[in-house]
């Protein structure tokens, strides 16, 4: 891509003719360059190993690997529907279990090892302090979302989960306010719907926390905090293993924060779940009737 010559450009450094080719190769095929070993993308350019070691260097990376996470982020937002497609082009049907697997835990060890545990508490306690909670995430990220609001609202009496509906995104958030939190969830294609409601929740005046992929999600230049979890994926389908896990946790300290107040909630709801037999209880033809 243009920004990594730009990059070599300024470092004052010559542009070598294999860093020039190794550059070109990434600009034309970014998106499988972005998970490529050393070795590999050596073989794709026709030269060195070192060479490709050397270019992480100049660029002013460590080595390879904090080059390879750069450039993954760097163009994960820009892959289509299709060009995920290809990244599982060289995957049979017998393999698609344990790399599926195999990325999920890369994903959540990653996640885990990245977290900022001062950061993953001022959110915490950010939400703990707020007014009223708004929680957005569209498309694949909806799920994620709607599983956050649900346990929300067993923790806090005003939630409020924003989705694409019948009213407009703007609708669901006009009454936010200073004293509010909105938590923006989205992921690699990123929404412009969830960024536009953060920058609007911004303008009231609210405290807005995202939960996205990497400190280049352009969520980020928007939110006060962030909480990022990895996304590798292995096709076209979303990895949402480690937000998910993210949100569990987040989820459970705020728990463990209001642990008498939800206990004497539960215990009420667990008298109205059992008057109206919301859950099955004993064998399931009991429950039907049938003995």
């Amino acid at each position: 891509m243009q920004d990594l010559i730009s990059q070599l450009n300024r470092s004052g450094k010559r542009l070598s003719k294999g860093h020039r080719k190794i550059a070109q190769y990434i600009e034309e095929h970014y998106e499988k360059a972005a998970h490529m070993t050393a070795g590999k993308l050596a073989e794709a350019v026709g030269i060195s190993d070192s060479t490709v070691v050397r270019f992480a260097a100049a660029l002013g990376y460590e080595g390879y690997p904090q080059l390879l996470r750069a450039l993954q982020e760097l163009v994960s937002h820009r892959l289509t529907a299709g060009q995920r497609m290809e990244l599982a082009e060289d995957m049979t049907p017998a393999q698609t279990l344990s790399t599926v697997l195999r990325s999920d835990v890369h994903n959540l060890r990653a996640t885990a090892e990245g977290l900022d545990p001062a950061l993953f508490d001022r959110v915490v306690n950010r939400i703990l302090g707020a007014r009223a909670i708004y929680v957005i995430g569209l498309r694949s990220a909806a799920p994620l979302a709607q599983f956050m609001g649900f346990y929300l609202n067993y923790i806090f009496d005003d939630v409020h989960l924003v989705s694409s509906g019948v009213a407009d995104v703007f609708e669901e958030v006009a009454r936010m306010r200073p004293g509010d939190v909105m938590i923006g969830i989205s992921f690699p294609r990123y929404s412009s719907r969830t960024l536009e409601a953060m920058r609007f929740a911004k303008r009231c005046g609210a405290h807005v926390i995202a939960i996205t992929d990497g400190p280049m999600s352009p969520l980020c230049a928007v939110a006060e905090d962030s909480l990022t979890a990895r996304t590798e994926m292995a096709s076209f389908v979303d990895s949402l293993t480690a937000p998910m896990a993210v949100i569990n946790a987040v989820l459970v300290a705020l728990g463990v924060q209001r642990r008498e107040a939800l206990a004497e909630h539960f215990r009420q709801l667990e008298a109205i779940w059992d008057t109206y037999a919301v859950y099955i209880e004993g064998e399931e033809g009991e429950a039907d009737g049938d003995a």
